[in-house]
């Protein structure tokens, strides 16, 4: 029989038995639609439980990934991390030629490791697609002018921000894309799991992490380096769910942008977030503390 994930899941967490799944997997095959759809059809679980199990699918799938390059995972110094770095795609330097970059006034202070964890960080993004993909969709947007809109608008948006403090320059960065509106993946792209280009995010709204996203390009196109942001993927301890939000460190140490939290917040001041990873253009970074599996065991859990 074909796994399926989202159906596994469902059962491990004691919202579906395995009769029920095998019933559904019938109906599936009959009816050729995917199984979520199946299973509240005949009211077998809420979309509150179908969602919960198609966001903890796309963590999987994530950890699998990263654990495929964990064999060339080193703690990277300051010079191998310089030979890993990469300029930010051309698409955010041409689409914003008209802002130069601002000074950041102070230095940027990174403090202890994001939320209490260790990480160890690479250089190799091979295997973050969604992430590289999502900028080649971007370069294409901007160099086929169709979306010159949608962009002149953001640059507008932005121009009266250049030049200020980075810490002030986050905050009316979060304030901004915060009022861009929410809507699930599966609701816009018909996928569990999409990472929208900022035009994307701009014209039709977005999830979690593309909101995130947003922010760094937009921080990004106002001059603010690379080894200042991050973005992390964290899990939500209050909701049990994979969450995603933007790290900026600041000259007042490193803040949280997030779309869940109104105003920009210090991270020393969140305890319901666990990192699971963080990633920029340069680099990504894997979070670990005294409480997490083996990443082997990890891994064999998810395949």
């Amino acid at each position: 029989m074909k796994r399926n994930r989202v159906g596994e899941i469902l059962v491990s967490r004691g919202k579906l038995s395995p009769a029920q799944l095998q019933e559904a997997l019938s109906l599936q095959r009959e009816q050729k639609i995917p199984i979520g759809r199946v299973l509240l059809n005949h009211g077998l679980i809420s979309r509150r439980e179908l969602h919960f199990a198609l966001a903890t699918q796309s963590a999987l799938r994530t950890i699998v990934a990263m654990i495929t390059i964990l064999g060339g995972l080193t703690t990277m110094s300051s010079k191998s991390f310089a030979a890993g770095m990469k300029d930010i795609p051309q698409s955010i330097s041409v689409a914003f030629t008209n802002i130069s970059a601002g000074s950041m006034s102070g230095a940027i202070v990174r403090g202890a490791p994001l939320f209490g964890t260790s990480e160890r960080a690479s250089a190799d993004l091979s295997s973050f697609t969604k992430w590289s993909a999502m900028f080649d969709r971007f370069s294409s947007e901007v160099n086929n002018g169709s979306s010159n809109e949608v962009i002149q608008k953001w640059k507008s948006n932005l121009a009266p921000l250049n030049g200020l403090p980075l810490s002030q320059m986050a905050n009316e960065v979060n304030n901004l894309m915060n009022k861009v509106r929410y809507i699930g993946d599966q609701k816009n792209w018909g996928k569990s799991d999409y990472w929208e280009t900022p035009v994307e995010f701009l014209t039709y709204g977005g999830d979690c992490e593309d909101f995130a996203i947003a922010k760094y390009a937009s921080l990004r196109a106002l001059g603010v380096p690379d080894r200042a942001m991050r973005i992390a993927i964290v899990k939500d301890l209050q909701k049990g769910i994979p969450h995603a939000i933007l790290i900026v460190y600041t000259e007042n140490g490193p803040m949280v942008l997030d779309n869940q939290i109104k105003r920009m917040t210090e991270a020393s001041s969140i305890s319901h977030y666990k990192p699971i990873y963080s990633i920029n253009r340069t680099a990504w970074w894997l979070h670990t503390d005294g409480n997490n599996s083996n990443p082997t065991q990890i891994a064999s859990a998810a395949r």
